[in-house]
């Protein structure tokens, strides 16, 4: 443990769960469940209000469908007391890849490793 960790606990929140979140969970919450990813959530004992301690950054969209209705009461008991019916043809949650090197790249693209020449259009060159 850094000697900097309590500090950067105590002001920034992209780094793990802050000193008062901590403490509003100690003093507070009940925890419900996690997920796959690690996320643990909790809530007040009068159901009110829901959150998220993230396993690593804070990241909303790593949380998944299930968890996501449960937090914004769409579902009154969380997945683990009444799970959402799988569909067949539903893919496995992942989070939002935007910005770095897993992001989809549609081909033609100037990120694919080898962009596919463009032959949909012919460039204007002056006479």
């Amino acid at each position: 443990m850094g000697i900097f960790t309590p500090i950067l606990r105590a002001v920034t929140w992209w780094n793990g769960m802050t000193l008062n979140t901590q403490l509003y969970t100690w003093r507070k919450g009940v925890r419900v469940g996690d997920d796959d990813a690690g996320n643990v959530f909790y809530e007040t004992r009068d159901g009110k209000r829901r959150w998220v301690i993230y396993n690593g950054e804070a990241e909303a969209s790593r949380v998944g469908p299930d968890w996501h209705g449960w937090l914004h009461h769409t579902y009154a008991e969380p997945p683990t007391k009444s799970p959402l019916p799988k569909r067949a043809w539903e893919q496995p949650h992942k989070e939002n890849m935007t910005g770095t090197a897993m992001a989809y790249a549609p081909s033609g693209s100037l990120r694919q490793a080898a962009p596919a020449p463009r032959a949909d259009y012919e460039a204007w060159t002056p006479e």
